[in-house]
């Protein structure tokens, strides 16, 4: 196979489904997450991102990533970081196979320096704090920490991969400003597995939020699109039967029409991002193959109750959105059909007026043409009066006479004369 030639992005293409490795490590240990984001509508800074990687690792004295890398996985200190830059967002998750003298102490954060976090190119998205250990023997220990660690209201728990681990979170931030997330593994569960877990919680948790930004675009955008409705209702009913108004009407669709194509715009990108993370949260709670665990609601009944709805929420707008836009656009030909009809109208009596008007300029042209024959005959009898004056002598004839023979002959000659001028204009 050496003769045939290599695509150029074979082995790049290839390498990325191997380059973001999950993280591998062992209960019991505590992670804590980061997500941060541009604020809408500035440009991302990748440059400046770069930098406060390359900040954090060399106040550990860890190595570099390559130039223009999208992720990093790496030692620093005693810890181990993984910093992954997405399309919108970027994250970074450090793991310490270590726990804390309490659960969820807010010390854990102190893992990113407090002047290193003022610094930093974007806004918390989220933060997640994760303890993980050992699953209890007692069935009694678990419900207890759960109870201190979660609000019993909102505490979704969940036995998930055939019961090698429970999951529990209440997807509230603590006082510390965290989301918490409480991992308890069986014996014999491999850092693998306890890694892929992790990596999971992480990106629910992750997508979930970002996902919500669409639910607070829908918001926003259902309160524009109520009076532009109600606008846009008025306009429609008052649509006239004459032209006037059918053009008057159309002036004021038109402004509305290219507010929704802006509200189209604007929100079209934000859609479609939450429909994809929403699939996406979705699919990673269904990878986790939950059971129930003492009859508490599982991660997927959570979303259910409190996700779902917002995203139908921003369903609805986008559909009520394109609805708009849809008969705004319906309205506006038929008020440009009206108008094309009614100008028609007028254009074919303004024909059938030039008709008239022709008619009579071809009446009033025969009678000039009238006038011009006796005009040109009388001025043509006069100038051959005096050329045939001299012979009417000889042949002893007035000039009456010979006036009077002249005429018949030449008002003939010239009618004769303007009819076969007209035939070669009109050819």
């Amino acid at each position: 196979m050496d003769e045939i030639k290599d695509h150029p992005d074979r082995y790049h293409l290839a390498n990325e489904l191997h380059a973001r490795p999950f993280p591998a490590l062992s209960a019991p240990a505590s992670a804590v997450f980061l997500a941060l984001k541009t604020p809408d509508g500035q440009e991302r800074d990748y440059a400046a991102e770069r930098a406060h990687l390359l900040d954090l690792l060399d106040r550990h004295g860890a190595v570099h990533p390559r130039p223009g890398a999208t992720h990093y996985f790496g030692p620093l200190g005693r810890h181990f970081l993984k910093w992954e830059s997405h399309s919108e967002f970027l994250t970074y998750t450090i793991f310490t196979e270590a726990v804390a003298s309490r659960a969820f102490d807010p010390k854990g954060f102190e893992v990113f320096p407090k002047d290193w976090c003022a610094k930093a190119p974007g806004l918390r998205l989220t933060s997640a704090h994760f303890h993980i250990e050992k699953r209890p023997e007692h069935d009694e220990a678990i419900l207890e920490n759960l109870t201190q660690w979660f609000v019993p209201e909102s505490l979704a728990v969940s036995e998930i991969l055939d019961a090698s681990a429970l999951v529990a979170s209440d997807f509230r931030i603590d006082e510390a400003g965290h989301v918490r997330f409480a991992m308890m593994m069986q014996d014999g569960v491999g850092p693998q597995r306890t890694g892929r877990i992790l990596q999971r919680l992480c990106e629910i948790e992750t997508y979930k939020t970002m996902a919500m930004l669409g639910y607070l675009t829908a918001k926003n955008l259902m309160g524009e699109i109520g009076p532009i409705e109600s606008e846009l209702t008025g306009v429609v009913a008052r649509m006239g039967t004459t032209v006037d108004a059918a053009e008057e009407t159309l002036a004021e669709l038109k402004p509305l029409t290219a507010r929704l194509e802006q509200l189209t715009a604007e929100t079209s990108y934000r859609f479609g991002a939450t429909n994809a993370y929403e699939a996406i949260v979705n699919q990673r709670i269904k990878i986790l193959r939950e059971e129930r665990y003492r009859g508490r609601q599982t991660f997927d009944e959570f979303m259910m109750r409190r996700f779902d709805p917002a995203m139908r929420t921003v369903t609805a707008a986008e559909k009520l959105l394109q609805r708009m836009s849809d008969r705004a656009v319906r309205a506006a030909e038929l008020l440009r059909t009206r108008v094309d009809v009614e100008r028609g109208r007028q254009n074919q009596e303004i024909l059938r007026s030039m008709d008239r008007r022709a008619d009579l300029q071809l009446r009033l042209q025969q009678t000039v043409e009238g006038l011009s024959v006796v005009a040109i005959s009388y001025y043509a009898v006069s100038l051959l009066g005096y050329f045939f004056a001299p012979l009417a002598k000889n042949f002893h004839l007035s000039k009456t006479v010979l006036t009077a023979v002249l005429v018949p002959f030449v008002v003939l000659g010239v009618w004769m004369y303007l009819k076969n001028l007209k035939k070669r204009i009109g050819h």
